[in-house]
């Protein structure tokens, strides 16, 4: 296990703009950190720039208290498992995840442990003879896991593993995945683009945005707690609804829209904006619906997306589309629904800046 640390990392290719801004970021001892952001956002430069496969244009990078800027990749005690797993085809499995170890001249006896060792651990003893081209695409990203755990390194990178997969082998793998880190212990730091990854596999998660972190926190935090509108509406699904509106004292405090369709009660830390514009958000899963005497607001029922076990309502409030989740077995009634929340459930963002308005 190892400590990571970013201090004021920028990157730049050429004369382009920066890609990374002035980074700073600490990984714990055993910490699974995820880096979650949209496509562009950085966040595999980020780690390219860790592993040593980018250079790094200002800024200091540290693995266990090593300056590592300058230092070949393959002495940086580090593996790394890339999305197109990157096995050799002519080579079996025993021989992909020996590979390493053989070019670093460790003794044949400790090859052989190690690769057995990892085999038992991803269930893959049965495939060490087999080639890369008659595995499965879940075997043989298990494969490239176990290549990374032969070396026992000091951290564990990982590079959108997952993408290439489908949908019940993303779930299969994500869970294999978080066992690993529990069983292991060690320390990972994990890529994606996929939030639902980022909220079950990492301890912590950076979110990210045009080269920037825009919050580091654990993920209940970040869905109950975002930083502001990007990182509330990236983080998840449907992601958080947004209503531009105004503060109002009348007694007591309440949020209007700006075309008065949605009315709500504000909580007593928004006074000193009363009278000035915020954006109102609320997630669709604290959504339900109300009587007419108890509804906070209106609103026509447009489309419904049954999934199973819930139902995603897509609802017409004025100028404002909102978004509902709900339990299969709630009655709709007709088309017009009245909607209700819990004022402290609700979260208020300056229009201008974006932030969170705590």
């Amino acid at each position: 296990m190892a400590e990571v640390e970013f201090r004021n990392v920028s990157k730049r290719f050429g004369r382009s703009p920066y890609v990374i801004r002035d980074l700073s970021l600490d990984v714990d001892h055993g910490e699974f950190l995820v880096l979650v952001g949209p496509s562009g956002c950085g966040k595999s430069t980020t780690l390219r720039m860790l592993a040593g496969l980018e250079t790094i244009t200002d800024g200091e990078v540290f693995i266990d208290g090593r300056r590592v800027n300058e230092l070949h990749p393959r002495d940086r005690d580090i593996a790394m498992v890339f999305q197109n797993y990157a096995l050799y085809p002519h080579m079996s499995v025993r021989q992909n995840m020996a590979l390493n170890l053989k070019v670093r001249s460790v003794a044949r006896e400790e090859i052989v442990g190690r690769v057995d060792h990892a085999a038992r651990i991803l269930g893959i003893e049965k495939l060490l003879d087999r080639r890369p081209s008659e595995l499965s695409g879940g075997q043989r990203q298990r494969v490239a896991v176990g290549r990374a755990i032969v070396r026992e390194p000091k951290v564990f990178l990982f590079d959108e593993p997952l993408s290439n997969l489908d949908a019940q082998l993303r779930v299969q793998m994500r869970t294999e995945i978080g066992a690993l880190h529990a069983r292991l212990g060690a320390t990972m730091i994990y890529v994606t683009h996929d939030q639902v990854e980022a909220m079950t596999l990492g301890s912590r998660i950076a979110v990210m945005l045009d080269g920037t972190v825009q919050q580091v926190a654990r993920p209940l935090e970040l869905f109950n707690e975002p930083a502001n509108m990007f990182v509330a509406g990236f983080i998840g699904s449907p992601p958080m609804n947004f209503v531009r509106g105004a503060i109002r004292r009348d007694n007591g405090l309440s949020f209007v829209s700006t075309d008065g369709a949605v009315a709500c009660g504000a909580p007593p830390a928004l006074d000193a904006y009363a009278g000035r514009d915020v954006v109102l958000g609320v997630r669709p899963e604290h959504l339900r619906p109300a009587t007419p005497q108890e509804g906070r607001f209106e609103a026509a029922l447009t489309r419904v997306e049954p999934l199973g076990s819930e139902l995603i309502l897509y609802l017409d409030a004025g100028v404002n589309e909102l978004v509902c989740r709900l339990p299969a077995d709630v009655p709709l009634g007709d088309s017009r629904l009245h909607l209700t929340c819990a004022v402290e459930v609700l979260r208020f963002f300056d229009p201008e800046t974006e932030r969170r308005i705590s």
